[in-house]
Parts: structure tokens; C-alpha cells; sequence
């Protein structure tokens, strides 16, 4: 794929996973969460290599942690992708759990 490619971010809580999905309704990846007393623990972070450096990742950090903000929520970066995106954007760090 060359150009970038249109990506939702959307819930799925009965899976715990925020999945990233392209406007032909393909799953192009998925941030995996625990969630328990107002904590989203996110424990891991998969983009199949299809997606991947096309910003699908990015898209995905970001609308997962618009929504927990969105949900007054917290969050737990177990997940070293999650974790890297949130030290690489300052404006997300009020989010993490002490």
C-alpha cells in the first residue's frame, strides 16, 4: 500500500482490545486492555506488516488514549508501544496511573 490509509479507532470491550479499523471494515490492528476501578492497562499492541509505518500504530495509541481521557479513566502502559507513544507525547503523561 502506498497511500495512508483512513483508520477508526473504536472499542471493543467484551474483546478488550481498541482495534484500529480501515473504512472497508478491516481490523488493521489492535491495542489489547485489562480494565479494572477506572484503569485501562494496556498490555499489548499488534499492527500486522501490512500496516505497519504507515502511521496505523499512531492512530491507534492516539484513539485509545483520546477515549480513556474522554472517560475520565487512567491508564497503565504495560505495553512497550503504548509506553514509548506516551513518553514520545508529553500531553498524554497526566494519563498515567501513579
Amino acid at each position: 500500500m502506498t497511500d495512508t490509509p483512513a483508520v477508526t479507532v473504536r472499542d471493543d470491550p467484551e474483546r478488550g482490545v481498541f482495534l484500529a479499523v480501515l473504512d472497508d471494515g478491516t481490523e488493521a490492528g489492535g491495542a489489547y486492555y485489562r480494565h479494572a476501578d477506572g484503569v485501562v492497562t494496556f498490555t499489548h499492541t499488534e499492527v500486522p506488516s501490512d500496516y505497519e509505518g504507515q502511521g496505523v500504530g499512531s492512530t491507534l495509541a492516539r484513539g485509545a488514549l483520546d477515549a480513556v481521557r474522554e472517560r475520565g479513566e487512567r491508564v497503565v502502559a504495560e505495553c512497550p508501544f503504548i509506553k514509548a507513544y506516551v513518553e514520545r507525547h508529553p500531553e498524554y503523561q497526566d494519563l498515567l496511573a501513579a
